[in-house]
């Protein structure tokens, strides 16, 4: 994996991440929307994933379970915007199942995968409802936590292709 010059937030409540991943885009595509592929790589070690309930489509809602060594589990949940196969995924927790508002909405999540000479250019970016949670979502980490689960991706889609 190569890390590229980050693209440019577009906002004050954006924290953007990109990476080439020595795979193709359906590869890469596919980790993100197969849960038996998400649970190996989703968390950052040495968090675990046991929970990956995805509904791959517009509207669809999903469930990731994150769980630290210790046991204790973060559920996330949310639903998908935007499905475009093999090129955009675009999911937030603003909303829950079936449109459900969330209680704090913390950011919607676009990520691309763009074709690279039989490579991917993965760019994730996340925005935040407040430049507060922005801040805190740097503070959590987003740049190590969300590298090192691009590392973990590229070792998966390699394994698993």
């Amino acid at each position: 994996m190569t890390t590229t010059p980050e693209a440019a937030p577009t906002s004050d409540r954006e924290l953007v991440l990109t990476r080439i991943i020595d795979a193709p885009r359906e590869k890469v595509f596919r980790a993100w929307t197969d849960p038996e592929l998400l649970k190996k790589w989703f968390a950052p070690h040495p968090f675990t994933t046991p929970v990956a309930e995805l509904d791959v489509r517009p509207g669809g809602a999903n469930l990731i379970v994150m769980r630290d060594p210790q046991g204790n589990e973060y559920p996330n949940r949310g639903i998908y915007l935007e499905v475009v196969e093999n090129e955009r995924l675009v999911f937030t927790d603003a909303y829950t199942k079936a449109w459900e508002p969330s209680e704090k909405p913390f950011m919607t999540v676009v990520l691309t995968f763009e074709d690279q000479d039989g490579k991917t250019k993965y760019t994730a970016r996340a925005l935040h409802w407040t430049a507060a949670d922005r801040e805190a979502h740097e503070q959590m980490g987003f740049h190590e936590g969300w590298g090192q689960c691009a590392a973990q991706l590229e070792a998966v889609v390699k394994i698993n292709g």
